[in-house]
């Protein structure tokens, strides 16, 4: 695990919903051109995981080691050039809608899977 991630994680829930008949477009956009993006900028990215009652829903978790950290890594990005110039305007088209929630990790928070992919 990062040293900087060995106190509580600052992660956020997204709860993104697709435009209809446009989720596997989205999701190829996602895995193949967000999360290096994300992943470049210093945010740890799990996701996406596929809605099976809701086939124009996902939600994915990106995870910050403080509450400054995520400040200075959400604008970094979403006021980069990247997102401002190029992403933002292949992502937004093909969003209905979502939902992010900001969470912090408990002292007794657990997590079974593998640590060196998220």
């Amino acid at each position: 695990m990062d040293k900087g991630y060995e106190r509580a994680l600052h992660d956020s829930i997204a709860d993104e919903r697709i435009k209809p008949g446009r989720r596997a477009e989205f999701i190829h956009f996602f895995e193949t051109r967000a999360v290096p993006a994300l992943r470049s900028h210093g945010m740890k990215v799990l996701g996406p995981l596929l809605d099976l009652e809701n086939p124009n829903k996902f939600v994915w978790l990106r995870s910050f080691p403080s509450l400054e950290d995520r400040e200075r890594i959400r604008t970094a990005f979403y006021e980069g050039e990247l997102w401002k110039n190029e992403l933002e305007s292949i992502a937004m088209p093909m969003l209905e809608s979502y939902d992010v929630i900001l969470c912090e990790t408990s002292r007794g928070y657990v997590f079974d899977g593998p640590r060196d992919e998220c």
